[in-house]
This record gives structure tokens, sequence and C-alpha cells, in this order.
């Protein structure tokens, strides 16, 4: 069957883009390989929160219950989807995966697991994290310690007895970190210093001042934005600050390689510990894209607000795609409007 629009990724970008297509008279489908919707979600290390809260952490056209948590749970979040799905009755596709996409008489060719499908626009939202970044020195680490990426994690039991190493100071890393230095020793290795932010100022959460003073929609190519893009993401609260300095957590310096049973760090120290948690972020992995010239030497799309040089191809739910909330729940909706616009002029 030929649709007007395929939308390849069921995740919070995708389901944005149903939600303004819906409005419009054009015919689409989504197309997720998960099981169901939310699964990327539920597959998160089980203590995961939102460090936005709830009233920050919705999609175009349904506000998240106000019954959920004021920072949600990963939980939270895989349900919110599935009842955002079914609010609007939009057509998705499970367990379908897309495993070529490329373009034959002026019409994208769609390759799935499942069969092929035509269509003459499609939306890449398969958002940033797809593929799981460690780093090649990791293989270098003896059989004996226990590695596991932070995509991977569940909870303390998911690692063996003994002593952690967190490589990575990011959220999700310093929530890790936190978590494991009430029962082990926790090492946690980062390459940056890390900057701290509240995550409430009186009886607002952060983000309420963040968006009053217009960080949230600081677009890419402005003063602010550029300044914004090249620095780390902060760590919200200040709980990861107190472990470390109560000695709970050891900070150690970029990890740069790798020997038998130790971790070599940037300054010639090595550690050995019994597990590796790689809090280390992803990549992309666009390799299923058989179209020419659609990419930069990173490998990252090349595009205007997630609109590309080939005509009826765009990209949904990028880092920075137009501004500081692209990426996240409360912005990616703004970019999916925008696209839709495009789709319908």
């Amino acid at each position: 069957m030929k649709y007007d629009v395929v939308i390849i990724g069921g995740g919070q970008a995708g389901l944005s883009m149903g939600y303004y297509l819906k409005k419009s008279s054009l015919t689409f489908l989504i197309l997720d390989k998960s099981t169901e919707l939310g699964e990327v979600w539920k597959n998160r290390y089980d203590s995961l929160r939102l460090f936005t809260p709830s009233y920050f952490s919705s999609l175009p056209g349904l506000s998240l219950d106000k019954k959920s948590n004021l920072y949600p749970t990963k939980d939270d979040i895989a349900g919110y989807l599935k009842v955002y799905a079914e609010k609007f009755s939009l057509p998705i596709q499970n367990n379908r995966e897309v495993q070529r996409l490329h373009s034959a008489n002026n019409e994208f060719v769609i390759e799935t697991n499942q069969g092929i499908i035509i269509a003459d626009n499609v939306v890449v939202a398969t958002g940033p994290f797809q593929k799981a970044r460690i780093p090649k020195f990791s293989t270098s680490l003896s059989d004996e310690i226990s590695q596991i990426h932070s995509s991977e994690y569940k909870n303390p039991n998911h690692l063996k007895k003994g002593s952690v190493l967190i490589v990575g100071g990011g959220n999700s890393g310093a929530q890790i970190a936190a978590e494991l230095s009430k029962e082990r020793e926790v090492y946690l290795s980062v390459g940056n210093k890390m900057k701290f932010l509240p995550q409430d100022i009186g009886n607002k959460s952060i983000f309420w001042y963040l968006n009053k003073l217009g960080v949230n929609k600081a677009s890419h190519n402005t003063k602010l934005g550029k300044m914004l893009k090249n620095k780390p993401d902060p760590i919200f609260g200040f709980e990861l600050k107190k472990l470390i300095k109560d000695r709970f957590i050891m900070l150690k310096p970029r990890a740069i390689s790798s020997k038998n049973d130790s971790v070599i760090f940037k300054d010639g120290s090595q550690l050995s510990v019994n597990n590796v948690v790689w809090a280390t972020g992803y990549q992309s992995d666009y390799r299923w894209i058989d179209i020419p010239k659609l990419f930069n030497d990173g490998g990252f799309p090349i595009h205007d607000r997630g609109v590309t040089l080939q005509k009826g191809l765009y990209f949904l739910g990028l880092p920075w795609q137009h501004n500081r909330s692209s990426a996240l729940i409360q912005g990616v909706g703004e970019d999916a409007k925008y696209i839709s616009n495009q789709l319908k002029s």
C-alpha cells in the first residue's frame, strides 16, 4: 500500500508527528520496531525519573496525567505514550523494523521485516538514542569484569557483587551512581567538570525559570544557543554532589584505556573494579538509509530544522534540531508542527 507519509519510529517524536498529521487529510502510518509503545522507556533502569516535572513533560494535545509523580518515572512515560496513541487513534504498526529506506521513481521504498511500503514522504523519528556508545578500549578488559551500558542496566541486582565504576557524568550516570552508592563502593569517571543546578527553586522547578529566561527555547543559531550547545548538560539536583563530598562516591578523571583488570585514567592512575557501567551515551546509526549525500562526515543528518535536501524526507527528534528542547518530550511537538506544515504546503 502507498501512503502520503510514513513515520519511522513510534516514540515521542513519531507520536507528535502523528498528532499533527491526524489534523490533515494526508494518509499516514507510524512504524515501530518495538513490540509495544513505550517499550524503550520500560526497558530503562528501574529507578529512572525525568528531571523535568510532569507539567513540562507532555506532548501536544494531551497533558500528562496529573496523578503522575511530580517527576515522572519511566513507567509513567511509557503508560502516557500508550494513552496518547489511543486518545488520537494514531495508526501504528509495532514489530515493524525498517531494514532499508531508498528512493525510486520519485517515491520512497521502505523495506521492513514484514514487507515493503511505498510513501511520497518519510519522517525519520527514531530519536537520538539509537546505538549505545561504548569506548573501543572496553574490549581490553578482563572477562572477569562485568560490563554493561546504562541502557541495559536495571537495578543493583543486575550487576556482579563488588565495586562499580560508572563512566560518564551525565544525568543517567549520576542517578545510577547515587543508587549504587547506597550499598557498594562506587567510582565515577568524568571527562569534564560537572555543573550542578537545583532541581527546584522555592516551589517551582528550575525548568520554570529556564523557560522564563528563554533558555529552553534558545535556537541553535543564536548566541545563547551556540554557547549552550557546546557545553555539557548540567546535573539537576544536588544528591550526587553531596555523595561525592561525603566520599560515598569517588571521582576519577576521564577513562582513556584499559588493560586486563584495570581501567586507566587521564591522570595515569589505574583502578580495578568488579563492574563497569558505561553511561557514555549513544550514537546515530542510519546505515539502513540508502540515500546519498544525506549525512555529514560524522554520520549526522544534514538538515534545516528537520528538512533535508532530499525532497520529501524529514528528520524529527534530533538534539538541537531547532532549539535546546528539540529532543525532549516538552519540545519535540514544536518541531513536529513545523514539519507537518511543510508536508501540507
